[in-house]
């Protein structure tokens, strides 16, 4: 059973883009890394937002030919 603290945290950061999730993702793993288990569960938080930031990662199309007369 999904604990209901994190599948909240999940359901906000599946709404956020690339950026904003890539920021989000970053600061949690900085402070996990500097201060471990200061957060209940931050471990789980960063594995599945990092599954939503892989999931938001699209490869960009390339530019369209131009036309010539």
């Amino acid at each position: 059973m999904p604990n209901p603290v994190s599948l909240s945290i999940l359901s906000w950061a599946s709404k956020l883009r690339y950026p904003t999730l890539f920021k989000v993702v970053a600061g949690l793993f900085l402070v996990d890394l500097l201060v471990p288990d200061v957060i209940p569960f931050v471990d789980e938080l960063l594995l599945g937002m990092g599954t939503l930031l892989l999931a938001n990662w699209k490869n960009r199309k390339a530019p369209a030919p131009l036309l010539r007369d």
